[in-house]
């Protein structure tokens, strides 16, 4: 079972990831409320997940800051930014952002993504 991470601030953004993630054979390796938070925590995984839902803007640190900084601990893990803030795309992109979904979104493309962040993942 592939673990992913969900870094957003919204509570209900939170539960209805969860939910759709297991509901799609997925575990829910922690949610973070925030980029420092996400930085705290994925460098505590002893088993890290593979894939990283990540929001832009949040509070303490936001999900550009915090990319940056787990792109630091681990170049491996893809990062996919689940934003309705359209005006950093460019800039997830060119800090090593593996995609790039506007919300709202397709729940089947975003699994689509998921499962191929992990291919990309196993691949290299």
């Amino acid at each position: 079972m592939e673990r992913i991470f969900i870094v957003d601030d919204e509570p209900a953004l939170q539960f209805f990831y969860k939910k759709l993630l297991s509901f799609y054979g997925f575990e829910v390796a922690g949610i973070a409320d925030n980029g420092e938070e996400a930085v705290i925590k994925y460098n505590s995984f002893s088993d890290r997940p593979k894939v990283i839902l990540m929001d832009h803007r949040m509070p303490e640190k936001t999900g550009i800051e915090a990319t940056k900084e787990i792109l630091q601990i681990d170049k491996k893990v893809k990062i996919i930014f689940v934003s309705a803030d359209i005006s950093i795309k460019e800039e997830a992109y060119s800090i090593g952002a593996f995609s790039f979904w506007d919300k709202p979104f397709m729940i089947d493309q975003l699994i689509n993504e998921i499962n191929r962040a992990i291919e990309c993942y196993n691949s290299v």
